[in-house]
C-alpha cells in the first residue's frame, strides 16, 4: 500500500475573532482506517497560521486512506484567545487535479464560550449535514462518594461499537458546567458527537494522571444514545490511581445493562432573523414541531453564543421524536429581558428521512421500521427540508401582539391559519376573580394543539372578575373539531385564587361553538388544590339545561368532566437525608404515550403545610384528559428561595381510574450544587413497583342538609357504598380538609362531591354514612343523599335517591351517629338521538328492609375478665356488613362488660343476611382494659334467627397472643376462614418449622393436590458491610429446564420489619410452580434509586417435595451503585451445594377441636407421625392466631416424612400458656398426591387439671377406611437386675420400646411389684395397659438419672410381654449404667436378643413388578429381559415372556413375575431390555417402544422392595448390548431386614468450634445423631472438669447405640445457659468405630439469640 500526501487546506472564517492561536490537529478518516491525530505545525503558505480569513496548507503524509469520507479537527484550547471559528476544510491528494478535492465545510466555532462549547469536530464533505450524520452520545461520569475521590486530571473516553471505534476524546467542555470538573459525588455530562459506531460493545476510560491530585475514583459511566434508542450503564466503582489498587489509569469497561429507551432523531433547526432595526432579541426562544404521528416535546433553542441578532442565521442540532411528516411548528419566545421585541424572518427544518430508491419523491413518509421493506427496492437516506417563512414581528408592540406563531411548511400546506374567540364566564361565587396571568391551551381531535397562550387582552380593562365574561382572540393553525382545553394560572398576584364558570370557544371559521364547562376553583386553597383544569367540551343541551332552571343552585356537570378525565393522587417523597427539603417551587409534568400535561405546579399538598420537607411524603392531585399510558415525568424546581436544593427519593401516581399505580425512583439531588447540578430530571416508572387493581369509577355524591334548627354540623361525615352480594367500597371522607368541613353540611344546603370509589356493581343495594363526632355542634340532621352515576355509554346518567329524615347525633333520636339508608327512587337522564334529553323516574322495587339485631355480649367468669375500655363491633352477612359499631350503651347493666355478665345492645342495619363472622374489638384504654369475652350472640329480631359466635379468649396487650381484635365465625359455619384476608398465594413469611401460614384454602390445597404448585423454604443472609441493608422488596424466580420457570415469587417481610437488616436471617415460605430438576435461580429487588442497594451474604431454598436444600453463598452487591450496577442476579445452580434432606410429602392436616366449654387452647402443641417406614421428628403444630378454638376445624399444609403407610400419632402440648386446657377431638390426615385419608381419633381432655391421669401427651391409631392399624395391647415389663456387688440403684428408671410400628414414647419404670425396685438379682415386674401394639420389637433404649445414694445399676436383661400378640421379647444387656463402670455412660441401646435367628440364605426369590404407562403407544407384545446389579453381585438375565394366551404389558397394566436366584444384596440398579418374542432378526418391527412406568422388586426372604422411576421409552431392540439403566430411586427397608442390622457401635463424635472471637460456649450441648435406623436420641455432651467447646478447639466424645445405618443428619443444641452462651461451631465429625467410616457435617453458623437468625440448635446434613 502506497504512503500518498494529502494537501490540507484550512479555510479560517471572516466572523471576528474568528483566529486562534491554538495548536490545531486534524485527523481524516476513509475506507482504509484514519492518519491518527496530526497536529499542523508547518505552514505552506502562511507564517502566522490560523488567522480571519486565512487559507493555510499543510502537507499530512500517510497510508492511502483511498476515499477520504470524514475530517476530525480541532484544538487544545491553550492560549488567550483560543476560540476559533472554521469555514471548512478542502482535502486533496498530492498531484491529483484541483476537481478531485473533497470540500468539508464547517461554518462553526470550535469555542468553549460560543455555539454547544465543543472544540472538536467531525466534518463530512460538502452536500450531507454534519449535524444530521454525526450521532450524539451523551456520556454522564459519575465520580466516587468516597474521600479523595476528586481528580484534576484530563479525563479521555473512547467508544467501541460494532461497526467502528470512536477516536480518543479528551472530556474537556461539560455540557452542564460544574466549574470543577470530575468532583467528589459530582456527575459530569458530556456530549460527543462522531459517526454512528452501531451498538456500544464497551468503552475505555482513564485520564492523563497529571496535577495535583490526579488519582480518581471513577463510579459509573452512563452512555445515553437516543439516535438508537439505547442507554448503557457502565460500572467501575474502582480508583484510577497510581497509588490506590492495581496503580492503573486507565480501564476498559463493558456495559452491565442496556435499557431500551425512547428513539429521538436528528433535527437540524436554521433561525433567521430578519434585517429591520432592532429585529434581535435576548428572550429565550422555543419551539415545538407537529407531525402526523404526534409532535415533538418543547425545544428550547439557545446555547453559549449569543443569537438572533439582527440579520444572523442561526443553526441548532436538537434531538426529538420523529413526527413523520411535518405539518406545522409554533416558535415563539418568553417576552423577558430588554429589547425582547424579535422580528423572525423563517426557520428551515432538515432531517434524515429514509426513502426506497424507486418511490415517488412526493412521498414524504418516512419508513417506520427497517423489516417492512421489500427486498427489491434499496434505502437511501434522503434529507427532508421544510422550510417555515414568517417574515413578522414576535412583539408586545408590534404587528399583532402576539409572541408566539403558528407556522406551516411553504408551498404544500392546505392547512390554513384560524382565529378562535374565546369566551371566559368567571363564576359568581364570593372571590371568584383573580388577578393572577391565564394560560390557556386548545386540543384538536387530529390536529394538534395551539400551545399554552397567554390571555392578555380582553374586551374588559380588568380582566377575571366575578361574574365576568372575557373575550379573547386566538390564532392557531386549524385544529379541526376540538377536543379538550387546558387553562391554568400561575398564582401570582393578591387574590389568586379564581372560581371559573365555564370557557366558550367559537371557531370563527366554521362557526361552531364549543361549551366547556368548569364550575371550579382553581386556587391552591379551596377544593382538590390545583390551579390547573382540564376541560372536555358537552353537549349544549347539557349547558341549556342548567341555564334554564337557575333556581336549582346546583348545576352539575361535573361527573360527566370526572368520567372523562383522570385524576392522579401524585405522591412525592423527599429523602431522609441532611437539607433534603426545598422551599423552591416544585413542578411536575405527565408525559402519556398520546400527550403530555403540561407544567403543574405542586402547590396544595394535601398533606404537610410545609411542603417537600425532610424525609415526609406530600401528596397533590393532577387532574387530565386522555394522555395515553404514562411513560415519564418530568419534575423539577424553579431554584427560588432560600434552601433550594432538594434530594427527590421517589414519586407515586395512582390513578384510580386507570386501576394503576406507578412508582418513578428518582433517588438524586435536584441542588445546583449536588450531583450533577441539574434541578429538573425525567424519571421512568420502575415495572416491579408497578401495582395494579379494579378500576374505580366517579360517584357524585350530593348531600341535603335539612332546613331545622341546628341541623348543619362541623364534623368529619363519611359514606360507605354497598352493591349487590355485600360488595362495598372504602370508608371515604366527603371533605378534604377541616375548612371544608367548617364549609360544608351547613342547615338546608346542599354540597355536591365527585368522589372516584370502587365500582359496586350496577344496583346500590344501601349506604352507610355518618361522621366522626367531635367538635363543639357535630349533631346532623341528614334530609337526604341522592348518588348519580353515569350510564355506561356515557349518553346520560342515573340518580338515586337515599332518604334519611334523621338525626345523626349522639344527644338526639338513638344516640347513633351512623346511618345505614335504602334507595327510594331512581331518575334517569338520557341523551337521544335528536338531542334531546329524555327523563325517566322510577320508584326501587322491594329495596332491603332495616332490620333490628339484639346483640348479647358475654363476658367470661374468670378473674380479671372484664373491661373498662370502648368495644366496637362489626357484623358480617352474606349481603354486606354493618360498619363498625361502637357497644356504648347496654341496655341490662349500667356498668358494661363485667365479669360473668351478659350485656344487650341494639343495632339497626339494613338486612345483612345470613350472618356469618364477626370483628370485635377494644381500643384498650382505660384502667384495666384486658377482657376475657366467652361469647356474642345476636337475634335478628325482624326474622327471629339467632346467631352465636364463640370466642372464649382474652383480647388483651398483655395475654395470649396479644390481639385486642378477633374475628369471630358462627358456630356452624364451613366455609373459608382467612386469617390473612385475601391474601391468596402471596408469600407468607415462613414460622421456624417450615408449616405454612394458611392461606387461601381451596386454591392452594388444589394447586397442590395437582402437583403444579409447590412450597420452597427460602432462607436470606444479608451481609454485615456498612449499607448493606435494603428496603426494597426483594423476589426470587426459580428456573427449570428449558423455559419452565415460576412467577415472581415476591419475599415480603412479616408486619413489623421494613428491612433486611445487615446481618440479619430471614425465612419466607412460597407456593411456586414445579419446575422439575432446578437450574437456575433469580434472585433480585425491585430498588431503583442509587441508593436501595443490598449485599446477599448467602441464599438458601429448600424444596421439601424433592427432599434437596440448594445453598448459594453469594456475597454480591444487588445495587445501582455497587458492584456491577445490577439490581438482580441469576445464579447458577452448578454454583450451590446440594444437600440431601429427605423427601418429605404434602399433607392437609385437619385438626378438630371438640365443641366443649374451654375446649380451645394457646399452648404449643407437637405431633409426631409414626408409619410402617420410620417416623417424623416432633413437629410444632403453628396456632396463627386463631387456630386449635373451640368446635373448629382447622385446615393447613404440612411436610411430613415419606413414611406411609402411617400407624398411629403421638400429641403432646406444653400445658404452659392462659388456657392451656385443650379437647382434641380428633385429626385428619390426607396425602395431597395419592389422596389416602387417615383418622385419628381421641376425644379427650388435654390437660393436667381436666384429664383424669393428668396426661399432656396422647397416642392416636390410624383408622383408614374404618381400619384401625394398630392393636390395643397391655405390654407387661421384667426387669432383671445382675447379681453383682452394687448393682442395684435408688435412681429413676426410664425405657423406650422400639418395634416395627414405631417407639412407645418414654415409659417411667415406677409402679412395680416390688416396693424397693432395682435391687441386686431381684426380678421386677412393670404393666402397661392401654398401649398400641407396636407388633415386633427390635431395641430399648433404658436410662437412669444417677439421682440418689449410689445410682450405678447393672442391668442383666429386659423381658418384654405383648399381650396381644403374645409374644415374648428378650433384650440382654449385662452391662453398667453408671458413671463410674465401664465406659461411663447412663443409657443403653439393647437389641432383641430374638433377632438372631435369620440367617442370611445364599439362594433367595425376586417378585418383579412393572407397570405399563396409561398413554397410547406404551404396550408391547414382545418380551422382556431385567438383569439386577447389587452390591454383592450381578444376576442372570431374567426373561420376562409374554404369550398369546396371558398378555402382558398392555397399557396402564400391571405384572408380576418371581424369579429365583443368588442373593445380590441391595439392588443398586437394574438393566432393562426389549427382545422380540421370536429371537429372529425382524427388521419390520423396527419402531416398536414399551413406556414403561415403574419397576418394584422385593426380595422375598426379608421383604425389602426397591422402586425404579423409569418412565421412558425401550426400543425394540434384537441386540443384547441395548438397554437402559435405571437406578434405585428409594428403598423400603423391611423391619426383619433392619433389626438384622442392629449391633452395639461406638461413634466417635468429633465437635469442632469456630475461631471468631468469642465462639467458645460454656452452655450444656446436646447432640441428636440421626441414621437410616434410627436416632440416637438426645445425648449431653459432658466430661468431668473440663472447659468444653472453647474458641479454635476439638473436643472428642464417645457415644455408644445400637448400628444407626447410614448417617442423614445431626442435631446439635445447647441450653443458652452460662454467661456467653453464643457459640460458632464449625463442624460435627462422626466416626462409626465398627466400620471406620468418618461422616462430616459442616456447620459454620452461631447458635446465638442474638445473632442471625436467633436459632440456638441446628440441624447439619453431610457433606459427601
Amino acid at each position: 500500500m502506497p504512503v500518498i500526501k494529502y494537501r490540507v487546506t484550512v479555510c479560517t472564517g471572516t466572523v471576528s475573532g474568528s483566529g486562534t492561536d491554538a495548536n490545531v490537529f486534524v485527523c481524516l478518516i476513509g475506507d482504509q482506517g484514519d492518519t491518527g491525530d496530526r497536529v499542523l505545525y508547518n505552514c505552506i503558505n502562511t507564517v502566522n497560521k490560523f488567522e480571519k480569513g486565512n487559507a493555510d496548507e499543510f502537507f499530512v503524509e500517510a497510508v492511502t486512506l483511498k476515499q477520504v469520507r470524514r475530517v476530525r479537527i480541532g484544538h487544545d484550547g491553550k492560549g488567550g484567545s483560543s476560540g476559533w471559528y472554521l469555514a471548512k476544510v478542502i482535502v486533496r491528494e498530492e498531484g491529483q487535479p484541483e476537481s478531485e478535492a473533497v470540500e468539508f465545510p464547517c461554518y462553526r466555532w470550535l469555542d468553549k464560550n460560543e455555539d454547544d462549547g465543543r472544540i472538536v469536530r467531525e466534518l463530512v464533505p460538502a452536500g450531507e449535514s454534519p449535524m444530521l450524520k454525526n450521532v450524539s452520545y451523551h456520556i454522564s461520569v459519575k465520580t466516587g462518594d468516597v474521600p479523595g475521590a476528586s481528580s484534576d486530571s484530563k479525563v479521555f473516553i473512547k467508544l467501541y461499537g460494532e461497526k467502528a471505534d470512536s477516536s480518543k476524546e479528551t472530556l474537556l467542555v461539560s455540557d452542564n458546567d460544574l466549574g470543577n470538573y470530575f468532583e467528589r459525588g459530582r456527575v459530569d455530562e458530556f456530549t460527543i458527537d462522531t459517526m454512528d459506531i452501531g451498538k456500544i460493545n464497551r468503552i475505555l476510560i482513564g485520564h492523563d494522571n497529571v496535577g495535583l491530585r490526579c488519582g480518581w475514583f471513577l463510579a459509573s459511566v452512563q452512555i445515553t444514545v437516543p439516535v438508537q434508542g439505547r442507554q448503557y450503564m457502565f460500572p467501575c466503582n474502582r480508583w484510577l490511581d497510581k497509588d490506590e489498587a492495581d496503580g492503573r489509569v486507565e480501564v476498559e469497561v463493558y456495559p452491565s445493562e442496556i435499557l431500551p429507551i425512547e428513539k429521538l432523531i436528528n433535527y437540524e433547526v436554521s433561525v433567521v432573523t430578519g434585517d429591520v432595526r432592532a429585529a434581535g432579541t435576548n428572550a429565550k426562544v422555543f419551539m415545538q414541531i407537529y407531525g402526523e404521528t404526534g409532535k415533538t416535546e418543547l425545544i428550547i433553542l439557545e446555547n453559549r453564543s449569543n443569537n438572533f441578532e439582527r440579520g444572523a442565521t442561526d443553526i441548532f442540532k436538537r434531538e426529538a421524536a420523529d413526527v413523520g411528516k411535518i405539518y406545522k411548528i409554533r416558535i415563539g419566545h418568553d417576552g423577558k429581558g430588554i429589547g425582547d421585541g424579535w422580528f423572525l424572518e423563517s426557520v428551515t427544518l432538515k432531517r434524515l428521512a429514509k426513502r426506497t430508491k424507486d418511490s415517488d419523491k412526493k412521498k414524504k413518509k418516512k419508513k417506520k421500521s427497517e423489516d417492512e421493506e421489500e427486498e427489491e427496492t434499496k434505502d437511501e437516506e434522503v434529507m427532508d427540508v421544510y422550510t417555515f417563512v414568517a417574515h413578522r414581528w414576535l412583539a408586545k408592540d408590534e404587528g399583532d401582539k402576539e409572541l408566539v406563531v403558528e407556522l406551516v411548511p411553504d408551498g404544500e400546506s392546505a392547512l390554513e391559519e384560524n382565529t378562535y374567540e374565546v369566551h371566559v364566564l368567571t363564576g359568581s361565587v364570593l372571590g371568584a376573580g383573580t388577578d393572577a396571568n391565564v394560560f390557556l391551551s386548545i386540543y384538536g381531535i387530529g390536529r394538534g394543539d395551539t400551545g399554552e397562550r397567554q390571555l392578555k387582552r380582553s374586551n374588559n380593562l380588568n380582566k377575571f372578575e366575578k361574574g365576568q365574561v372575557d373575550v379573547f382572540t386566538i390564532k392557531a393553525i386549524d385544529l379541526g373539531e376540538l377536543k379538550k382545553l387546558r387553562i391554568r394560572h400561575d398564582n401570582s398576584g393578591t387574590s389568586p385564587s379564581w372560581f371559573l364558570e365555564r370557557v366558550e370557544i367559537v371557531d370563527l371559521k366554521d362557526s361552531t361553538t364549543y361549551y366547556f364547562p368548569c364550575q371550579r376553583w382553581l386556587a391552591v386553597e379551596e377544593d382538590d388544590g390545583q390551579i390547573v383544569r382540564e376541560l372536555v367540551p358537552v353537549d349544549e343541551a347539557f349547558v341549556k339545561k342548567d341555564s334554564e332552571n337557575e333556581s336549582q343552585s346546583l348545576a352539575t356537570l361535573g361527573l360527566e368532566q370526572k368520567a372523562k378525565s383522570t385524576t392522579y393522587t401524585v405522591k412525592v417523597k423527599t429523602g431522609d437525608k441532611k437539607n433534603a427539603g426545598t422551599d423552591a417551587n416544585v413542578f411536575i409534568t405527565l408525559y402519556g404515550s398520546k400527550d403530555d400535561t403540561g407544567i403543574v405546579s405542586l402547590k396544595a399538598s394535601k398533606t404537610n403545610k410545609n411542603k417537600f420537607e425532610r424525609g415526609k411524603v406530600d401528596e397533590f392531585t393532577v387532574e387530565s384528559v386522555d394522555i395515553g399510558d404514562l411513560k415519564k415525568i418530568k419534575i423539577g424546581h424553579d431554584n427560588k428561595g432560600n434552601s433550594t436544593g432538594w434530594f427527590l427519593e421517589w414519586v407515586e401516581l395512582d390513578a384510580p381510574s386507570l386501576g394503576q399505580c406507578l412508582k418513578f425512583p428518582c433517588g438524586r439531588w435536584l441542588d445546583k450544587s449536588e450531583d450533577d447540578g441539574a434541578v429538573e430530571r425525567i424519571i421512568f416508572p420502575a415495572e416491579l413497583q408497578t401495582t395494579e387493581y379494579i378500576p374505580f369509577v366517579p360517584y357524585e355524591i350530593t348531600v341535603y342538609t335539612s332546613d331545622i334548627f341546628g341541623a348543619g354540623t362541623d364534623a368529619d361525615v363519611f359514606i360507605v357504598l354497598y352493591g349487590s352480594d355485600g360488595i362495598c367500597t372504602q370508608q371515604k371522607s366527603l371533605c378534604l380538609n377541616k375548612r371544608e368541613q367548617r364549609m360544608y353540611f351547613e342547615r338546608n344546603s346542599v354540597n355536591q362531591f365527585i368522589v372516584e370509589l370502587e365500582d359496586v356493581g350496577d344496583i346500590i343495594e344501601k349506604i352507610r354514612i355518618g361522621h366522626k363526632g367531635g367538635g363543639l355542634n357535630s349533631g346532623w340532621h341528614l334530609d337526604r343523599v341522592a348518588i348519580r352515576r353515569l350510564l355506561p355509554n356515557g349518553k346520560g346518567s342515573e340518580t338515586v335517591t337515599f332518604p334519611c329524615e334523621r338525626w345523626l347525633a349522639k344527644s338526639e333520636d338513638d344516640g347513633e351517629i351512623v346511618r345505614e339508608l335504602v334507595p327510594s327512587e331512581i331518575f334517569t337522564e338520557k341523551l337521544m338521538k335528536d338531542g334531546t334529553l329524555k327523563q325517566i323516574e322510577e320508584e326501587v322495587e322491594d329495596p332491603l328492609e332495616v332490620h333490628t339485631y339484639k346483640i348479647s355480649v358475654f363476658t367470661g367468669d374468670i378473674y380479671g375478665a372484664g373491661t373498662d375500655a370502648n368495644v366496637f363491633l362489626n357484623i358480617y352477612g352474606d349481603l354486606g356488613d354493618t360498619g363498625e359499631r361502637k357497644l356504648s350503651k347496654s341496655e341490662t347493666n349500667f356498668n358494661k362488660f363485667e365479669r360473668g355478665q351478659e350485656d344487650t345492645f341494639t343495632v339497626q342495619a339494613v338486612d345483612l343476611g345470613i350472618l356469618y363472622k364477626i370483628k370485635i374489638r377494644h381500643d384498650n384504654s382505660m384502667f384495666s382494659p384486658d377482657w376475657f369475652l366467652d361469647k356474642v350472640e345476636i337475634l335478628d329480631e325482624t326474622t327471629e334467627e339467632s346467631f352465636i359466635f364463640l370466642c372464649e379468649r382474652w383480647l388483651s396487650k398483655k395475654k395470649e397472643d396479644k390481639k385486642i381484635e378477633r374475628t369471630l365465625y358462627e358456630q356452624g359455619y364451613d366455609g373459608e376462614r382467612n386469617s390473612l384476608d385475601g391474601l391468596s398465594l402471596s408469600l407468607s413469611s415462613q414460622d421456624s418449622s417450615g408449616n405454612l401460614k394458611e392461606t387461601k384454602k381451596s386454591s392452594l390445597v388444589k394447586a397442590a393436590e395437582e402437583g403444579s404448585l409447590i412450597p420452597y423454604h427460602i432462607t436470606v443472609t444479608t451481609g454485615t458491610v456498612y449499607d448493606s441493608s435494603t428496603d426494597s422488596r426483594v423476589y426470587i424466580i426459580i428456573m427449570g429446564p428449558q423455559k419452565v420457570r415460576t412467577e415472581r415469587l415476591w419475599l415480603d417481610l412479616p408486619e413489623g420489619k421494613d428491612e433486611f437488616a445487615d446481618g440479619s436471617v430471614e425465612k419466607f415460605s412460597v407456593w411456586g410452580l414445579d419446575v422439575g430438576e432446578i437450574k437456575k435461580v433469580e434472585v433480585g429487588h425491585d430498588g431503583a434509586t442509587p441508593e436501595s442497594c443490598w449485599l446477599v451474604e448467602e441464599l438458601n431454598i429448600v424444596v421439601p417435595t424433592k427432599g434437596i436444600m440448594y445453598n448459594f453463598v453469594c456475597k454480591c452487591w444487588l445495587a445501582r451503585d455497587k458492584g456491577d450496577g445490577l439490581t438482580s442476579r441469576i445464579l447458577n445452580i452448578l454454583d450451590a451445594d446440594c444437600i440431601n434432606i429427605g423427601v418429605k410429602v404434602l399433607y392437609e392436616v385437619t385438626v378438630v377441636t371438640g365443641d366443649i366449654e374451654g375446649g380451645g387452647t394457646d399452648a404449643s402443641i407437637f405431633m409426631t407421625v409414626f408409619g410402617s417406614n420410620g417416623n417424623t421428628e416432633e413437629m410444632p403444630l403453628e396456632k396463627n392466631g386463631d387456630r386449635f378454638e373451640r368446635g373448629q376445624e382447622d385446615s393447613f399444609i404440612m411436610e411430613i416424612a415419606d413414611i406411609a403407610p402411617l400407624r398411629k400419632m403421638r400429641i403432646r402440648t406444653d400445658g404452659k400458656g392462659t388456657r392451656p386446657h385443650w379437647y382434641l377431638e380428633r385429626i385428619i390426615l390426607k396425602n395431597l398426591t395419592n389422596q389416602e385419608v387417615a383418622t385419628f381419633t381421641y376425644g379427650e381432655w388435654l390437660s393436667k387439671l381436666k384429664n383424669a391421669k393428668g396426661n399432656l401427651v396422647c397416642e392416636m391409631p390410624a383408622v383408614v377406611n374404618d381400619e384401625q392399624m394398630m392393636e390395643d395391647t397391655t405390654y407387661t415389663l421384667q426387669v432383671k437386675t445382675s447379681d453383682i456387688g452394687g448393682a442395684g440403684t435408688d435412681a429413676n428408671v426410664s425405657l423406650i420400646l422400639f418395634g416395627e410400628n414405631g417407639d412407645s414414647g418414654t415409659l417411667p419404670l415406677k409402679e412395680s411389684n416390688k416396693s424397693n425396685k432395682f435391687e441386686r438379682n431381684q426380678m421386677d415386674e412393670f404393666s402397661f395397659s392401654d398401649m398400641l401394639s407396636l407388633g415386633d420389637l427390635c431395641k430399648v433404649r433404658i436410662w437412669h438419672d444417677n439421682k440418689g445414694i449410689a445410682p450405678g445399676w447393672h442391668l442383666e436383661y429386659v423381658d418384654v410381654m405383648d399381650s396381644a400378640t403374645d409374644k415374648t421379647f428378650r433384650f440382654q444387656c449385662d452391662r453398667w449404667l453408671a458413671k463410674g463402670e465401664d465406659d461411663g455412660q447412663l443409657i443403653r441401646e439393647l437389641a432383641c436378643a430374638n433377632n438372631d435367628i435369620l440367617e442370611l440364605k445364599e439362594r433367595t426369590a425376586y417378585e418383579i413388578v412393572t407397570v405399563t404407562s396409561d398413554r397410547e403407544d406404551a404396550e408391547t407384545k414382545e418380551n422382556i429381559w431385567i438383569i439386577l446389579e447389587g452390591k454383592l453381585g450381578r444376576s442372570k438375565e431374567f426373561l420376562m415372556e409374554n404369550s398369546s394366551k396371558k398378555r402382558r404389558f398392555e397399557r396402564g397394566a400391571t405384572d408380576t413375575f418371581q424369579f429365583s436366584s443368588k442373593n445380590v444384596g441391595d439392588i443398586a440398579a437394574i438393566c432393562v431390555g426389549h427382545c422380540p418374542k421370536d429371537g429372529k432378526k425382524s427388521s419390520a418391527k423396527a419402531d416398536v417402544f414399551w413406556h414403561v412406568q415403574e419397576i418394584i422388586i422385593t426380595e422375598m426372604e426379608l421383604c425389602n422392595k426397591y422402586f425404579f422411576r423409569c418412565n421412558v421409552k425401550i426400543p425394540l431392540c434384537y441386540k443384547r448390548r441395548d438397554y437402559k439403566v435405571f437406578e434405585c430411586a428409594k428403598v423400603t427397608e423391611s423391619f426383619a431386614s433392619k433389626a438384622r442390622s442392629l449391633v452395639p457401635v461406638k461413634y466417635e463424635t468429633i465437635i469442632v468450634t469456630g475461631f471468631e472471637k468469642g465462639a467458645g460456649t460454656n452452655a450444656n450441648v446436646f447432640i441428636t445423631i440421626f441414621g437410616l435406623n434410627g436416632d440416637s436420641g438426645k445425648r449431653a455432651l459432658k466430661h468431668k472438669f473440663r472447659n468444653l467447646f472453647e474458641r479454635g478447639k476439638t473436643n472428642r466424645f464417645y457415644l455408644e447405640t445400637l448400628d444407626m445405618g447410614e448417617l442423614k443428619k445431626v442435631r446439635i443444641e445447647h441450653d443458652n445457659s452460662g454467661l456467653a452462651p453464643g457459640w460458632l461451631v464449625e463442624r460435627v465429625e462422626i466416626t462409626n468405630s465398627a466400620t471406620g467410616v468418618t461422616t462430616i457435617f459442616p456447620c459454620g453458623k452461631w447458635l446465638d439469640e442474638n445473632r442471625g437468625d436467633g436459632l440456638i440448635w441446628r440441624e447439619l446434613f453431610p457433606r459427601y
